[in-house]
């Protein structure tokens, strides 16, 4: 069997899980050290299985990589939580393995969304795609159209299209439905509409979904999956990609477990502080960070979000730990 770790930055995570891999009989290794490069269909040539490193956030950036067919993927974390993508903590790679070996495991296809703002194609998503301007609280204007047909124009905060594995992350929130991860369809969410009638739409995932003649006193931006932002002037469309996201997913998985722990989540977050849920969802997308890169990535005050840790770090939601770096600094990582 023809293995590629994808390598993050997380060092110790890469002897960890490059140790655990070396211990297995007949079995071929090949890195791929992470990179802000497409994936081609090269780079995947004969190989059997992909793990991925650095937990969701890896996760995430594997597949924001590739738009080319993928081998099954394994994604690994290294700590006491679990991620909703990644299922494997690095010292049980042995034992994920050789049930791969034995073929004690099966494969999930999760649809993904490709995106193309005024008419250049971006990275495919896994969750979701936002539009919203570029200052919080303000009003985006815009028309929305499914396959061709104008569907509603409307004045909100903002706009969310979800695939079904996103259902239960962003879209959720901000009150979406939650979807079962193997429907055919996508989600589309209006953001605290001025209109009452704008509810989520489920359409069909072989839609064309269009958002055009968009109008906000300030730019607007399209976020791609919590992370990566690009200004869009007028167009945003979205539509299933050719190739979806290939899971590796072991005997005695449950996507039942995996949404009542969503749920639970959800429900908790329905009597947090705006920011408190900004600071979540900022640390499930983008992993662990420390609090300057927090108030860089959500822009509130440092005050603010000092507040919103100590109250995610009080709920048991977010842990505190010492910077492999620097023991002066604080990391942040999620805790659920």
């Amino acid at each position: 069997m023809h293995v590629m770790l994808v390598a993050s930055e997380q060092k110790s995570m890469i002897s960890s899980i490059e140790k655990a891999l070396n211990s297995i009989e007949g079995l071929r290794l090949s890195i791929l050290h992470d990179s802000d490069k497409p994936l081609r269909q090269e780079d995947l040539k004969h190989v059997d299985l992909v793990i991925v490193s650095g937990g969701d956030k890896g996760m995430l950036q594997y597949f924001h990589k590739l738009a080319v067919d993928s081998p099954p993927v394994l994604g690994v974390y290294e700590s006491d939580t679990t991620g909703f993508l990644a299922q494997v903590d690095v010292k049980d790679i042995p034992t994920a393995l050789r049930m791969i070996m034995d073929g004690k495991y099966k494969v999930e296809e999760v649809t993904r969304l490709a995106v193309n703002v005024d008419g250049k194609e971006l990275e495919p998503v896994l969750n979701d795609v936002a539009l919203f301007p570029s200052k919080s609280a303000t009003l985006t204007e815009y028309k929305l159209k499914v396959n061709g047909e104008d569907i509603w124009h409307d004045k909100s905060d903002g706009l969310i299209i979800s695939t079904p594995i996103g259902s239960t992350a962003y879209s959720l929130s901000a009150g979406g439905p939650i979807v079962l991860r193997n429907a055919r369809v996508f989600v589309i969410v209006p953001v605290n509409s001025m209109d009452i009638t704008r509810r989520p739409l489920i359409v069909n995932d072989d839609s064309s979904i269009e958002v055009s003649e968009i109008i906000s006193r300030y730019k607007c931006e399209v976020i791609l999956d919590g992370g990566n932002r690009v200004v869009v002037k007028n167009m945003l469309r979205c539509y299933k990609h050719r190739y979806p996201a290939r899971l590796i997913r072991f005997e005695g998985y449950s996507a039942a477990s995996l949404l009542a722990k969503k749920v639970k989540l959800a429900e908790d977050m329905l009597g947090m502080p705006p920011s408190a849920k900004l600071v979540l969802k900022t640390l499930e997308y983008e992993g662990a960070m420390n609090q300057r890169e927090l108030i860089a990535r959500t822009m509130l005050p440092a005050r603010t979000v000092r507040l919103a840790l100590n109250h995610l770090i009080k709920k048991g939601y977010v842990r505190r730990k010492a910077s492999l770096r620097d023991a002066r600094e604080k990391i942040y990582e999620l805790k659920i």
